[in-house]
């Protein structure tokens, strides 16, 4: 090996440029970016119409545990799970287990571990617990660092729910109202309208002690 073969091998490393990691605007109070940048990253925000962070085609939602927890009370959470899949991979990342309990707050805790085993079971999306920020900027370094042949950039839009969609989605905002148990009141009411209008005991007869909570709120009066 000749001193100019040396010399042209390091000219090569050193002129290796980092992946270029997209952020969304709404995580520039994060120390994330910051972090990544210190290691060397180019990054630049954007105003993302789905995930926080895109690495090589890799869409990643970043939530903390009660962003999280919010966004299944308010049902946010469902139609993001959907945008990610418009990628070819994609993951969602709960950060703050080191600071936070998975099982205190607005959220009862067996709902939580529902709704996780629903990501993975039903809307396939991959999971990773991170401790803090700090963890996370690691684990989209290492994302970061993986070279992966490239392909073309893919332009992800917001998801327009379905009619079918849209009435599922207002069912499942009821207390104690899952996915099935909302399909279930739909195949068997097929409309809002009768399943309004329908009488306890057949609510009863569809859903069992589930439909107590859901008569009660439905014939509460606004005052």
């Amino acid at each position: 090996m000749t001193f100019l073969d040396i010399f042209s091998k390091k000219q090569r490393k050193s002129s290796e440029q980092k992946t270029k990691i997209l952020i969304d605007n709404r995580e520039k109070n994060s120390l994330i970016p910051s972090l990544l940048k210190s290691q060397g990253f180019e990054i630049e925000f954007q105003q993302l119409p789905v995930a926080d962070y895109l690495i090589n085609n890799t869409a990643i939602e970043r939530k903390t545990i009660s962003d999280f927890k919010s966004s299944i009370i308010n049902k946010r959470i469902m139609s993001q799970l959907l945008e990610l899949k418009q990628y070819p991979k994609y993951f969602l990342i709960l950060e703050g287990i080191e600071k936070e309990d998975l099982y205190e707050g607005i959220l009862h805790e067996n709902a939580f571990r529902g709704f996780i085993l629903s990501i993975i079971n039903e809307y396939q999306v991959p999971l990773i617990f991170t401790k803090n920020e700090k963890d996370t900027a690691k684990y989209l370094s290492v994302l970061a660092n993986k070279k992966e042949k490239s392909s073309p950039a893919l332009r992800a839009t917001k998801i327009l729910l379905s009619e079918k969609e849209q009435l599922q989605f207002i069912l499942e905002g009821f207390p104690n109202i899952g996915p099935a148990t909302a399909k279930k009141l739909l195949e068997h009411f097929k409309t809002l309208k009768n399943l309004v209008n329908s009488s306890e005991e057949e609510l009863k007869s569809v859903v069992g002690k589930k439909s107590e909570a859901f008569y009660k709120i439905i014939h509460f009066e606004y005052k």
